[in-house]
Protein backbone atom coordinates (compact mmCIF):
# COMPACT_ATOMS: atom_id res chain seq x y z
CA UNK A 1 0.00 0.00 0.00
CA UNK A 2 2.82 2.23 0.72
CA UNK A 3 4.55 1.43 -2.56
CA UNK A 4 1.49 2.17 -3.98
CA UNK A 5 0.57 5.77 -2.70
CA UNK A 6 3.73 6.81 -3.52
CA UNK A 7 3.58 5.57 -7.28
CA UNK A 8 -0.18 7.30 -7.52
CA UNK A 9 1.43 10.75 -5.83
CA UNK A 10 4.43 10.44 -8.60
CA UNK A 11 2.12 9.86 -11.38
CA UNK A 12 -0.11 13.06 -10.51
CA UNK A 13 2.99 15.13 -9.83
CA UNK A 14 4.32 13.55 -13.28
CA UNK A 15 0.69 14.61 -15.12
CA UNK A 16 0.78 17.98 -13.70
CA UNK A 17 4.32 18.74 -14.95
CA UNK A 18 3.44 17.59 -18.38
CA UNK A 19 0.52 19.78 -17.99
CA UNK A 20 2.48 22.89 -17.77
CA UNK A 21 4.93 21.55 -20.40
CA UNK A 22 2.13 21.44 -23.00
CA UNK A 23 0.49 24.52 -22.19
CA UNK A 24 3.47 26.65 -20.84
CA UNK A 25 1.24 27.98 -18.29
CA UNK A 26 2.22 27.32 -14.24
CA UNK A 27 -1.32 28.65 -13.50
CA UNK A 28 -4.35 27.74 -15.49
CA UNK A 29 -6.83 28.39 -13.29
CA UNK A 30 -8.51 29.40 -10.54
CA UNK A 31 -7.14 26.20 -8.45
CA UNK A 32 -3.71 26.56 -8.80
CA UNK A 33 -3.00 29.89 -7.80
CA UNK A 34 -6.35 32.20 -7.39
CA UNK A 35 -5.00 35.38 -6.22
CA UNK A 36 -2.60 35.66 -9.66
CA UNK A 37 -5.47 33.84 -11.68
CA UNK A 38 -7.67 36.68 -10.81
CA UNK A 39 -4.87 39.40 -11.08
CA UNK A 40 -3.28 37.65 -14.42
CA UNK A 41 -6.75 37.96 -15.90
CA UNK A 42 -7.64 41.35 -15.15
CA UNK A 43 -4.57 42.67 -16.46
CA UNK A 44 -4.51 40.45 -19.84
CA UNK A 45 -7.87 42.04 -20.00
CA UNK A 46 -6.45 45.31 -20.07
CA UNK A 47 -3.85 44.38 -22.03
CA UNK A 48 -6.35 43.33 -25.06
CA UNK A 49 -7.86 46.71 -24.62
CA UNK A 50 -4.91 49.11 -24.81
CA UNK A 51 -3.99 47.20 -28.08
CA UNK A 52 -7.45 47.45 -29.40
CA UNK A 53 -7.17 51.29 -28.21
CA UNK A 54 -3.79 50.91 -29.83
CA UNK A 55 -5.22 49.96 -33.40
CA UNK A 56 -7.90 52.87 -33.02
CA UNK A 57 -5.17 55.59 -32.51
CA UNK A 58 -3.50 54.13 -35.81
CA UNK A 59 -6.82 54.99 -38.14
CA UNK A 60 -6.65 58.38 -36.42
CA UNK A 61 -3.29 59.19 -36.81
CA UNK A 62 -3.69 58.39 -40.60
CA UNK A 63 -6.47 60.90 -40.41
CA UNK A 64 -4.13 63.27 -38.75
CA UNK A 65 -1.37 62.34 -41.05
CA UNK A 66 -3.40 62.75 -44.34
CA UNK A 67 -5.18 66.65 -42.97
CA UNK A 68 -1.56 67.93 -41.72
CA UNK A 69 -0.41 66.72 -45.13
CA UNK A 70 -2.94 68.71 -46.99
CA UNK A 71 -2.73 71.93 -44.40
CA UNK A 72 0.90 71.81 -45.25
CA UNK A 73 0.20 71.59 -49.21
CA UNK A 74 -2.74 74.64 -48.85
CA UNK A 75 0.29 76.13 -46.88
CA UNK A 76 2.92 76.37 -49.57
CA UNK A 77 -0.23 76.63 -52.57
CA UNK A 78 -1.40 79.82 -50.35
CA UNK A 79 2.53 81.31 -50.03
CA UNK A 80 3.23 80.89 -53.58
CA UNK A 81 -0.70 82.89 -53.57
CA UNK A 82 0.63 85.64 -51.77
CA UNK A 83 4.26 85.88 -53.40
CA UNK A 84 2.29 86.57 -57.18
CA UNK A 85 -0.78 88.81 -55.52
CA UNK A 86 2.56 91.17 -54.19
CA UNK A 87 4.04 90.55 -57.74
CA UNK A 88 0.78 92.31 -59.39
CA UNK A 89 0.63 95.24 -56.63
CA UNK A 90 1.09 98.30 -58.53
CA UNK A 91 1.62 96.66 -62.59
CA UNK A 92 -0.32 97.20 -65.41
CA UNK A 93 -3.81 96.04 -66.13
CA UNK A 94 -2.34 93.73 -68.21
CA UNK A 95 0.05 92.35 -65.56
CA UNK A 96 -2.77 92.00 -63.11
CA UNK A 97 -5.29 89.86 -65.72
CA UNK A 98 -2.10 87.52 -66.36
CA UNK A 99 -1.20 87.09 -62.50
CA UNK A 100 -4.91 86.65 -61.82
CA UNK A 101 -5.15 83.32 -63.67
CA UNK A 102 -2.12 82.20 -61.95
CA UNK A 103 -4.01 83.06 -58.77
CA UNK A 104 -7.26 81.26 -60.55
CA UNK A 105 -5.15 77.89 -60.79
CA UNK A 106 -3.67 78.13 -57.54
CA UNK A 107 -7.13 78.34 -55.84
CA UNK A 108 -8.68 75.29 -57.72
CA UNK A 109 -5.08 73.47 -56.68
CA UNK A 110 -6.00 74.49 -53.23
CA UNK A 111 -9.79 73.12 -53.81
CA UNK A 112 -8.07 69.80 -55.07
CA UNK A 113 -5.69 69.32 -51.93
CA UNK A 114 -8.57 69.71 -49.77
CA UNK A 115 -11.05 67.28 -51.43
CA UNK A 116 -8.11 64.49 -51.54
CA UNK A 117 -6.99 65.03 -47.57
CA UNK A 118 -9.09 62.68 -46.01
CA UNK A 119 -8.29 59.12 -45.28
CA UNK A 120 -10.78 56.27 -44.72
CA UNK A 121 -13.59 58.71 -45.30
CA UNK A 122 -12.71 60.72 -42.50
CA UNK A 123 -12.59 64.36 -42.97
CA UNK A 124 -10.78 66.72 -40.48
CA UNK A 125 -10.27 69.64 -43.01
CA UNK A 126 -13.61 70.97 -43.77
CA UNK A 127 -14.99 72.20 -40.09
CA UNK A 128 -14.38 73.77 -36.98
CA UNK A 129 -15.90 70.70 -34.49
CA UNK A 130 -13.74 69.29 -31.57
CA UNK A 131 -12.79 65.65 -32.01
CA UNK A 132 -12.33 63.24 -28.55
CA UNK A 133 -10.56 59.76 -29.16
CA UNK A 134 -9.99 57.57 -26.37
CA UNK A 135 -5.90 56.94 -25.67
CA UNK A 136 -6.69 54.71 -22.55
CA UNK A 137 -8.19 53.16 -19.37
CA UNK A 138 -8.01 53.44 -15.68
CA UNK A 139 -8.80 51.45 -12.90
CA UNK A 140 -9.12 52.95 -9.48
CA UNK A 141 -8.83 51.07 -6.42
CA UNK A 142 -12.44 49.24 -6.47
CA UNK A 143 -11.79 48.02 -10.21
CA UNK A 144 -14.26 50.54 -11.91
CA UNK A 145 -12.38 51.55 -15.23
CA UNK A 146 -12.58 54.76 -17.00
CA UNK A 147 -11.39 56.25 -19.96
CA UNK A 148 -9.45 58.65 -21.03
CA UNK A 149 -9.25 60.96 -24.34
CA UNK A 150 -7.65 63.50 -26.13
CA UNK A 151 -9.27 66.31 -27.86
CA UNK A 152 -8.09 68.13 -30.88
CA UNK A 153 -10.31 70.77 -33.69
CA UNK A 154 -10.74 70.56 -37.07
CA UNK A 155 -9.61 72.76 -39.17
CA UNK A 156 -11.60 74.46 -42.18
CA UNK A 157 -8.87 75.03 -45.03
CA UNK A 158 -11.99 75.42 -47.07
CA UNK A 159 -12.63 78.68 -45.42
CA UNK A 160 -9.02 79.30 -46.87
CA UNK A 161 -9.76 78.24 -50.27
CA UNK A 162 -12.88 80.59 -50.51
CA UNK A 163 -10.68 83.61 -49.30
CA UNK A 164 -8.27 82.93 -51.84
CA UNK A 165 -10.48 82.03 -54.73
CA UNK A 166 -12.72 85.25 -53.87
CA UNK A 167 -9.49 87.43 -54.85
CA UNK A 168 -9.88 89.06 -57.96
CA UNK A 169 -7.31 91.57 -59.05
CA UNK A 170 -8.53 92.52 -62.55
CA UNK A 171 -11.33 94.27 -60.66
CA UNK A 172 -8.48 96.47 -58.10
CA UNK A 173 -8.05 98.95 -60.11
CA UNK A 174 -7.07 101.49 -57.21
CA UNK A 175 -4.03 101.24 -54.78
CA UNK A 176 -6.25 100.14 -51.76
CA UNK A 177 -7.81 97.42 -53.09
CA UNK A 178 -4.94 95.87 -54.35
CA UNK A 179 -3.50 96.37 -50.61
CA UNK A 180 -6.33 94.43 -49.47
CA UNK A 181 -6.52 92.10 -51.64
CA UNK A 182 -2.64 91.40 -50.52
CA UNK A 183 -3.57 91.86 -46.63
CA UNK A 184 -6.75 88.82 -47.51
CA UNK A 185 -4.12 86.45 -49.02
CA UNK A 186 -1.84 86.81 -45.98
CA UNK A 187 -4.10 86.37 -43.57
CA UNK A 188 -5.41 82.95 -45.51
CA UNK A 189 -1.80 82.26 -45.69
CA UNK A 190 -1.57 82.42 -41.93
CA UNK A 191 -4.96 80.42 -40.99
CA UNK A 192 -2.94 77.84 -43.36
CA UNK A 193 -0.02 77.82 -41.27
CA UNK A 194 -1.62 77.62 -38.26
CA UNK A 195 -4.18 74.78 -39.31
CA UNK A 196 -1.05 72.95 -40.25
CA UNK A 197 1.10 73.40 -36.71
CA UNK A 198 -2.33 72.42 -35.18
CA UNK A 199 -2.94 68.85 -37.13
CA UNK A 200 1.57 68.72 -36.32
CA UNK A 201 0.93 68.75 -32.70
CA UNK A 202 -2.36 66.50 -32.68
CA UNK A 203 -0.70 63.94 -34.86
CA UNK A 204 2.67 64.24 -32.38
CA UNK A 205 0.04 63.67 -29.78
CA UNK A 206 -1.17 60.76 -30.44
CA UNK A 207 2.10 59.06 -31.61
CA UNK A 208 3.47 59.59 -28.54
CA UNK A 209 0.23 58.06 -26.87
CA UNK A 210 0.46 54.76 -29.06
CA UNK A 211 4.18 54.42 -28.34
CA UNK A 212 2.83 54.49 -24.31
CA UNK A 213 0.29 52.40 -25.25
CA UNK A 214 2.86 49.83 -26.95
CA UNK A 215 5.35 49.68 -24.29
CA UNK A 216 2.51 49.85 -21.45
CA UNK A 217 1.30 46.82 -22.67
CA UNK A 218 4.64 45.05 -23.54
CA UNK A 219 4.97 45.60 -19.73
CA UNK A 220 2.04 44.13 -18.78
CA UNK A 221 2.22 41.33 -20.81
CA UNK A 222 5.72 40.30 -19.18
CA UNK A 223 4.50 40.90 -16.02
CA UNK A 224 1.85 38.52 -16.55
CA UNK A 225 3.79 36.10 -17.71
CA UNK A 226 6.10 35.60 -14.91
CA UNK A 227 3.07 35.18 -12.97
CA UNK A 228 1.55 32.23 -14.90
CA UNK A 229 3.83 31.29 -17.58
CA UNK A 230 5.90 28.10 -16.50
CA UNK A 231 9.21 27.99 -16.60
CA UNK A 232 10.22 25.54 -19.16
CA UNK A 233 13.55 24.31 -17.80
CA UNK A 234 12.79 23.59 -14.08
CA UNK A 235 9.59 21.68 -15.85
CA UNK A 236 11.95 20.55 -18.47
CA UNK A 237 14.37 19.04 -15.29
CA UNK A 238 11.29 18.04 -12.94
CA UNK A 239 9.62 16.01 -15.91
CA UNK A 240 13.12 14.06 -15.95
CA UNK A 241 13.21 13.75 -12.49
CA UNK A 242 10.05 12.42 -11.98
CA UNK A 243 9.80 9.69 -14.48
CA UNK A 244 13.07 8.47 -12.62
CA UNK A 245 11.10 8.51 -9.50
CA UNK A 246 8.42 6.96 -11.46
CA UNK A 247 10.52 3.72 -12.38
CA UNK A 248 11.80 3.27 -8.83
CA UNK A 249 8.51 3.75 -7.39
CA UNK A 250 7.20 0.78 -10.12
CA UNK A 251 10.21 -1.07 -9.54
CA UNK A 252 9.39 -0.97 -5.29
CA UNK A 253 5.82 -1.67 -5.65
CA UNK A 254 6.54 -4.71 -7.68
CA UNK A 255 9.14 -5.58 -4.88
CA UNK A 256 6.03 -5.74 -2.46
CA UNK A 257 4.34 -7.40 -4.63
CA UNK A 258 6.30 -10.46 -4.58
CA UNK A 259 6.85 -10.04 -1.21
CA UNK A 260 3.47 -12.51 -0.39
CA UNK A 261 4.89 -15.07 -2.44
CA UNK A 262 7.87 -15.14 -0.77
CA UNK A 263 5.89 -15.82 2.32
CA UNK A 264 3.31 -18.46 0.58
CA UNK A 265 6.92 -20.64 -0.97
CA UNK A 266 7.72 -20.95 2.80
CA UNK A 267 4.72 -23.62 2.98
CA UNK A 268 5.45 -25.70 0.43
Amino acid sequence: MSALSTLRNINNSLASTQDRISSGLKISSGKDNAAYFSISETMSSDSRIYKAIDESLTLTQNSLSAARLGAETVKDLASEFVERVAFAQGGTEETRTEVQAELDELAARIQTTIDQATFNGSDLVNGTSAVTVVTGISRDAAGSITTTTVSFDQQDLGAIQSTLAGIDLTTASTTALMETALQDAEGALSDAIDSATAFGIAEKSVEMQKEFLSELTDKIDAGVGGMVDANMEEEAARLQALQVQQQLATQSLSIANQAPQNILSLFR
